[in-house]
């Protein structure tokens, strides 16, 4: 990973779920290019992980706090900062 890139895993809490958030966030970061996955979990919340320019990531993180016209976002977690994710962008099944 170079200075440029930053990688972040978090979990987004709130109304996230059955409003779109996923597929939202899917189509927010393929138009952002970054690589990660976003999936729901069984305690209501949302996970990802976006690997990308840090102006990418930043730009994602912010758009996240608002996320589709439904969602009702309470607080965004960054887990853990570093690493790296996988090629592309994914939804994954729920954890």
């Amino acid at each position: 990973m170079t200075a440029e890139q930053r990688c972040v895993h978090v979990i987004v809490r709130g109304r996230v779920q059955g409003v779109y958030y996923r597929g939202w966030t899917n189509e927010q970061a393929m138009t952002l290019a970054l690589d990660g996955w976003v999936r729901n979990r069984r305690d209501g919340t949302v996970e990802a992980v976006l690997n990308g320019t840090v102006q990418a990531v930043t730009k994602m993180l912010e758009m996240m706090r608002d996320g589709p016209r439904d969602a009702v976002v309470e607080t965004i977690e960054i887990v853990s900062e570093g690493g790296s994710a996988p090629s592309g962008f994914s939804v994954l099944p729920t954890q």
